[in-house]
C-alpha cells in the first residue's frame, strides 16, 4: 500500500512537469522552421493589435512571461531568438497575456497581486521551516516548533493552488486568445495546427507542473518528523 502511495506521489509530481518539458522540446526543432524568431513573432502580433508600447525583451531559460508592471513580453534564448513551432506558439501565447491585460482582463491583475503576495508569503515559510529546530532545540518549545513548521510548510504549498486557482487566465491567454490570432493570420503551417494546439495547452500547465515540485517539500519534512 505503501509503495502504491508513493508512486501516486510520484507521477502526481513528475509526469505533469515531464510532459510539458516533452512536447515544448520536441517542437523546438527545426529551429528554422518558420521565418520569424519568437522575438519577430511577438513584435508583429504586438504591432498588428495596436499594442506598440509593449517590449518583447529576452529573458532567463525557462522563464517565459508577460510582466504586466512592465508591459514586457519576456522570451528564453530558445524562443526568443529561433524560429522553432514552439517558439513561434510560446511567444503567441505570451502575447496573448498581453492583450489580456489591455482588455482589463481582471483574473490576470488578480493573478498578477496574488503571485506577488505568494512569493513574500513563500519567503516568510522558508525562514518559519529553519526556525523550528530552534524553538524545540533551545526553547524546548515542541509544540511551537510544529505550529512553525505547519504554518511554513503550508505557505510552500499555497503556490500550487495559487496556479491551479489562475489556470483559467492561462487557457484563455492560449486559447481565447493566442490560437485565433495565429490561425486568422494564417502564420501556422496547416500541419502545424494541431501540434499548436499541444503546445499552448503546455504552456497553460508550465507554472502548475512547476510547482508541483513543491510536494516534495512536504515529503521531505515528513521525513523528518517521523519517529
Amino acid at each position: 500500500m505503501v509503495l502504491i502511495v508513493l508512486a501516486l506521489i510520484a507521477a502526481a509530481i513528475f509526469l505533469p512537469q515531464w510532459w510539458v518539458k516533452r512536447v515544448l522540446s520536441r517542437y523546438r526543432k527545426p529551429q528554422d522552421r518558420y521565418e520569424r524568431t519568437g522575438a519577430e513573432m511577438a513584435r508583429e502580433l504586438l504591432d498588428r493589435l495596436g499594442l506598440e508600447a509593449v517590449r518583447v525583451e529576452q529573458t532567463e531559460p525557462g522563464q517565459d512571461h508577460y510582466d504586466p508592471e512592465a508591459k514586457a513580453v519576456r522570451l528564453s534564448p530558445e524562443h526568443y531568438e529561433f524560429g522553432s513551432l514552439t517558439a513561434v506558439t510560446v511567444a503567441a501565447h505570451e502575447v496573448g497575456h498581453a492583450v489580456q491585460h489591455a482588455d482589463g482582463y481582471r483574473p490576470l491583475l488578480w493573478r498578477t497581486r496574488l503571485v506577488k503576495s505568494l512569493q513574500k508569503l513563500q519567503r516568510v515559510g522558508v525562514i518559519l521551516i529553519a526556525l523550528m529546530p530552534v524553538v524545540i532545540l533551545a526553547l524546548r518549545l515542541p509544540s511551537a516548533g510544529v505550529a512553525l513548521l505547519v504554518v511554513g510548510l503550508a505557505s510552500l504549498a499555497s503556490g500550487i493552488v495559487v496556479h491551479m486557482m489562475t489556470l483559467p487566465t492561462e487557457f484563455d491567454a492560449s486559447f481565447r486568445r493566442a490560437l485565433p490570432l495565429l490561425n486568422k493570420g494564417g502564420y501556422l503551417r496547416k500541419e502545424d495546427r494541431r501540434h499548436a494546439r499541444r503546445i499552448l495547452t503546455a504552456a497553460a500547465l508550465t507554472y502548475v507542473a512547476a510547482s508541483l515540485m513543491g510536494l516534495l517539500n512536504f515529503w521531505y519534512w515528513i521525513r523528518v518528523l517521523r519517529p
